[in-house]
């Protein structure tokens, strides 16, 4: 037998034809099919019929992807039967998201319902296929207790912690009894902190005088280099040049090898064989480790981290984002 090569587009169609199928039933396409030879339809009813489908299912359910591509193929009279008849599909809609919603009920009863992980969940996963939503509920346990470290995680910092986040004498701007605090963690060879030092390089331009950020290490393991990159802005701190050597790294991140790191302390005026000594000695790794475990405590699993008065930003890259958020905590505190 010859192997027959389909399409992307029409496997994705023949895929939802088949779904639509199971959803609506066999005898209720014989009914659209029967109905349609004697149904006057709106130009408009295949998409009518596909609005209200996936108002039902959720815009980014694959019940919905599913439906607007059969619905090219159906003739506006078999969608018009199908829009007389969609109490039935819906009433068969409901039946497959049964195991969806017991799923979100039983959640956001252990997690907390007003929460905003419960929020996430109610999101998420109106675009889960029924059969994922019964996965998850055979491993209940550990998909539970993955959404409570998570919501964990996203609590705010309580005020010791925040204190000792703060304390020391990590590299930082602004003034120490500002309204607002800021303490980032961040990886000088990860490509996601780059568009945060951008943020950051903005909020030291804008908020210099209102605003006292705070900037911690966490090197991740497997970056080969960040280690090392992290004691060098350190020995750069130490003579007075963090941040020209901060904004250095950062423009250059596929070079923070040893030997760039050299060519960079010349160019920002460090003095160079005192910035080799202490890298050769490793004047500054306890103090790189010793914050990496401090991240840890709070939950820092990943880079860029940034907390505001003990709230994690929801994105660290983003500095308009960053910036309403210090507006508003400014205001609250008057």
């Amino acid at each position: 037998m010859n192997h027959i090569s389909l399409s992307a587009p029409v496997r994705a169609t023949l895929a939802g034809a088949v779904l639509l199928a199971s959803l609506v039933g066999c005898d209720q396409l014989k009914a659209m099919s029967g109905q349609a030879a004697a149904t006057k339809a709106s130009p408009t009813a295949c998409a009518d019929y596909t609005k209200r489908l996936c108002k039902e299912s959720g815009d980014d359910s694959p019940i919905c992807t599913s439906v607007k591509s059969t619905a090219d193929l159906l003739p506006p009279e078999a969608c018009a039967a199908g829009l007389a008849n969609v109490a039935f599909t819906i009433k068969k809609l409901g039946e497959k998201r049964k195991k969806c919603d017991e799923l979100v009920t039983k959640l956001c009863a252990d997690i907390g319902p007003t929460t905003p992980t419960c929020d996430m969940v109610k999101t998420h996963t109106k675009t889960f296929p029924p059969e994922r939503c019964d996965m998850m509920m055979q491993h209940y346990a550990e998909v539970v207790a993955d959404l409570k470290r998570q919501e964990e995680k996203n609590k705010p910092l309580a005020p010791e912690k925040m204190a000792k986040l703060t304390a020391g004498d990590a590299p930082s701007f602004g003034p120490t009894d500002a309204k607002v605090t800021i303490v980032e963690f961040s990886d000088f060879q990860c490509p996601f902190c780059s568009p945060a030092a951008n943020a950051v390089q903005q909020l030291r331009a804008k908020y210099s005088d209102k605003v006292h950020f705070v900037f911690r290490q966490f090197p991740l393991s497997f970056h080969q280099n960040a280690h090392t990159a992290a004691e060098a802005t350190l020995a750069a701190k130490a003579q007075g040049k963090f941040w020209e050597f901060h904004d250095k790294l950062f423009a250059n991140q596929q070079k923070l090898d040893r030997p760039s790191l050299e060519g960079f302390a010349k160019e920002v005026g460090l003095d160079v064989p005192k910035f080799k000594k202490a890298l050769d000695d490793k004047t500054y790794a306890p103090t790189v480790d010793a914050e990496q475990k401090l991240g840890e405590e709070v939950a820092v699993d990943g880079t860029p981290t940034m907390f505001l008065n003990g709230a994690r930003i929801a994105n660290p890259t983003d500095f308009d984002a960053i910036s309403k958020q210090i507006d508003a905590a400014l205001k609250t505190a008057g």
